[in-house]
């Protein structure tokens, strides 16, 4: 079941737009923050949405760690350099 705003009364105002696309596919976008998520259905769109605000408001997301960027084929000293070039991975 999708949970686009808690119900939590000390929450800012939410404005949450549903829109069907001509592909069947379902938008949902959050105007307070400013994000977009899609997803097959109405639930799976605003599920999706969700996702995307804990990610961006909460502790949705992490660093990846040295191990993870290793298995990359990445070295963890080359990712965190600050030059301009793009470890092969990425190019």
């Amino acid at each position: 079941m999708a949970r686009a705003d808690s119900g939590n009364s000390d929450s800012p105002d939410r404005e949450i737009r549903l829109v069907k696309n001509p592909d069947g596919q379902w938008t949902a976008r959050d105007l307070r923050v400013g994000v977009t998520a899609q997803g097959k259905s109405r639930d799976v769109a605003l599920d999706n949405l969700d996702a995307v605000i804990e990610a961006v408001e909460g502790d949705g997301g992490r660093s990846p760690t040295d191990e993870e960027i290793r298995d990359l084929g990445v070295d963890p000293e080359v990712a965190r350099s600050q030059s301009d070039e793009l470890p092969d991975v990425f190019q």
